[in-house]
């Protein structure tokens, strides 16, 4: 129990709050070491045995060199300057992305043979969970994980793109749907920095699986690569081979026109009719027109070929993408952002704000790259409506000027225009044929742009599970969560437990604290004269000597003890305080005011009638309502009396403020046992009359708003507490 002292009426300035030191915290969690010790231990347990419980897994690792490639269609000195420029972050963002792809994953178990296999035993895998050890390590392994997530964070390494869990590809059963997400989620690419080198990593329960696997991708990314610069070449070739024909057909047909013009007019030639004005505009639009045509069917190739590359994914890889500069400066941008990410991937998680700032600054710069790469799409496709259309113009003008032309000389201009033909459609040719042999040789080289620099070996060593890592994981967050929960029980615990807390509550003089003890041996409450331990003595005798320097002047010292509310000991307080004084040999007089659960007649085992009760109503007299207290020299009691049906009214009346003023001349002090405070108003009226209020407060019973509440109506009753 804890005590506050008496003090002036003036409100005294409130002391600072106390520091709170760290031996504060131990006092904290060693008196709840009873909740923490178990928290640990169960965290502990749980920990050991999921750890215990988790299988070996193996990695197996493959080491690429994946170099910038060059446009399968291309003239050749575009084949050997491509090697300008060749870094490209887009286009190994867009590899990494093809390494994790389900065509690719499909090759792979084709090449493995797996596809009917029971399971691939990939990642972690628990041990059995038959009996009490599997139900307790399912029911903790996925808060485990996440607390192990969130302490060590997670791997820095691309993931596998999120693969819908219901649809299935076109061609694809549900099981073999199955299998390839399953094959995925063992497989990781990790690039290497600063290079172009990057890792294929691939964990499995079974390390000769795990080998085997890294292996199998790296055959069929190598596979892939082949094949996709095979088909993109051979549909340039076939679409070069159908014009090549057509073309053919056309020089032979305007060949055949001519030669035909020849044996029926008998040879003429435009050249007999050179000065002529229309002749001449009309050899300069033959002239435009043969270029117009050449320029359409090169813009038409250069069309077709994007048309190709796009719905082939590789149109950063044509001379169009790479000989733009902004291009290449927005990709250079992309590619420091790229490696920025990459550097903050090494201290913070995915869901940090500069992690989502970057990932934002990637999309937008990669938008801003595909925009860039979508217009020059257009522009070519633009390029080639306006060589269309510039050739039908010039066909048009032509047209109309060899009408003009067939008024002045129809023959010589007709034998003209047949010549000019031939020669035109021969420049086509031409073109066509050398585009076509450009065609074949790249088709040819059946070289390719991945290497396999270090294949995968058959693991010896597990990288899983982390067992030392584990247990000190668990060690570390058994402790945090045990001592979070010990001081969030703290934290919620309202209650008065210290005399620190007591005065930083209520800013008053603290007398003393006393222990508790328990009750006599006959069943009474203790006393000091009545063999109690000594530590309760001595707690009283200081709380004596702390109220006798706190009240020095002369005259009846009435001091009414009271508490928030019942259950305190305030009878107890107030009866050893009593005693505790007429020890000193001093009169002192014990009245019983709670008129509503009067305790003190029965704690010194005296009659309760008559008291104070019959006093104010004039059934008894003074003398004979005050009594020596049995074997207590200088201490007299004043029993409650009789239970009346209004005592507020009795100790509010004029008839008790009397009384109290006449017992000067008979005692030194008046010791008051009040009713609670927060229970009746009789304690407010009672402490109004009295030089000071003894605050009895319960530790660990009493709340800081009780107690608080209490102090200020006491205050408001103009009580000296």
């Amino acid at each position: 129990m804890s005590q506050v002292a008496p003090r002036p009426r003036t409100t005294a300035a409130q002391p600072a709050a106390e520091e709170k030191h760290l031996l504060d915290y131990v006092r904290v969690i060693y008196k709840r070491r009873w909740i923490a010790l178990p928290v640990f231990l169960i965290v502990m347990t749980f920990g050991v045995i999921n750890t215990l419980r988790q299988t070996s897994v193996y990695q197996g690792r493959v080491q690429l060199l994946i170099e910038k490639d060059t446009p399968n269609v291309a003239t050749l000195d575009q084949m050997f300057n491509a090697q300008d420029g060749w870094f490209l972050d887009d286009f190994y963002q867009t590899q990494y992305r093809i390494l994790q792809s389900r065509s690719l994953a499909r090759r792979s178990v084709d090449l493995l043979g797996v596809w009917d296999a029971p399971r691939l035993g990939n990642g972690p895998e628990l041990k059995d969970g038959s009996g009490l050890l599997g139900l307790v390590g399912n029911g903790v392994g996925s808060a485990y994980a996440f607390v192990k997530s969130q302490i060590v964070g997670a791997p820095k390494q691309l993931p596998a793109p999120a693969q819908p869990p219901v649809q299935v590809a076109d061609g694809e059963t549900a099981a073999q749907s199955g299998r390839i997400d399953e094959f995925l989620s063992g497989l990781t690419v990790a690039p290497v920095k600063s290079s172009r080198l990057v890792e294929l990593r691939y964990q499995s329960t079974d390390p000769v699986f795990a080998a085997s696997a890294a292996n199998a991708v790296a055959k069929a990314y190598i596979q892939q690569s082949m094949d996709f610069r095979t088909t993109t070449s051979k549909a340039a070739a076939d679409w070069l081979g159908d014009r090549l024909a057509e073309q053919r057909k056309a020089v032979e047909a305007s060949e055949s026109a001519l030669q035909g013009f020849r044996e029926k007019n008998r040879a003429v030639s435009v050249t007999d009719n050179a000065s002529n004005i229309v002749m001449a505009r009309l050899t300069d639009l033959n002239a435009a027109l043969t270029k117009a045509k050449t320029e359409r069917i090169n813009k038409e190739a250069l069309h077709n070929q994007l048309k190709s590359a796009e719905s082939a994914g590789a149109i950063d890889a044509l001379p169009a993408v790479l000989s733009n500069d902004y291009i290449q400066k927005l990709k250079g941008e992309l590619a420091d952002l790229q490696r920025q990410r990459a550097q903050l991937a090494e201290r913070y998680g995915e869901r940090h704000a500069e992690m989502i700032k970057i990932r934002t600054a990637i999309e937008t710069a990669d938008a801003k790259l595909r925009g860039e790469m979508g217009k020059i799409v257009e522009s070519v496709a633009n390029q080639f409506q306006a060589a269309l259309s510039e050739e039908r113009g010039l066909q048009a003008a032509l047209d109309a000027q060899k009408g003009e032309a067939l008024g002045m000389n129809r023959k010589g201009i007709e034998f003209g225009v047949l010549q000019r033909e031939v020669e035109s459609n021969r420049q086509i040719y031409q073109s066509l044929l050398q585009r076509t042999k450009e065609t074949d040789i790249s088709s040819e080289r059946r070289s390719t742009n991945v290497r396999v620099i270090d294949s995968a070996e058959v693991p010896r060593v597990p990288i899983l599970p982390h067992t030392e890592r584990d247990l000190m994981i668990t060690t570390f967050g058994g402790l945090l969560l045990a001592i979070g929960l010990v001081f969030l029980i703290e934290y919620m615990d309202n209650r008065i437990k210290t005399p620190q807390e007591l005065k930083a509550t209520l800013h008053v003089p603290f007398l003393g604290m006393l222990p508790t003890v328990a009750t006599s041996k006959d069943g009474g409450s203790p006393l000091i004269d009545n063999g109690v331990p000594a530590n309760f003595v001595e707690a009283f005798k200081k709380v004596r000597t702390n109220m006798l320097f706190c009240s020095a002047e002369e005259g009846l010292h009435s001091i009414v003890v009271t508490s928030a509310g019942p259950g305190e000991g305030k009878s107890l307080v107030s009866s050893n305080l009593a005693v505790a004084l007429a020890q000193t040999g001093q009169r002192v007089l014990l009245m019983d005011a709670d008129m509503r659960r009067p305790r003190v007649h029965e704690i010194f085992d005296a009659p309760q009638e008559p008291g104070l009760s019959n006093l104010m109503t004039s059934n008894a007299k003074a003398s004979e309502a005050i009594r020596k207290a049995p074997n207590i020299p200088g201490l007299w009691l004043l029993p409650a009396g009789h239970i009346p049906p209004n005592p507020a009214e009795l100790l509010g009346s004029r008839r008790y403020s009397m009384f109290i003023s006449s017992l000067a001349d008979h005692f030194d002090w008046l010791i008051i046992d009040s009713p609670p405070v927060m229970v009746v108003a009789d304690g407010s009226i009672v402490a109004n009359l009295a030089t000071g209020v003894l605050f009895v407060v319960g530790a660990d019973r009493t709340t800081r708003q009780a107690v608080r509440a209490a102090h200020e109506q006491l205050v408001s009753a103009n009580a000296r507490v």
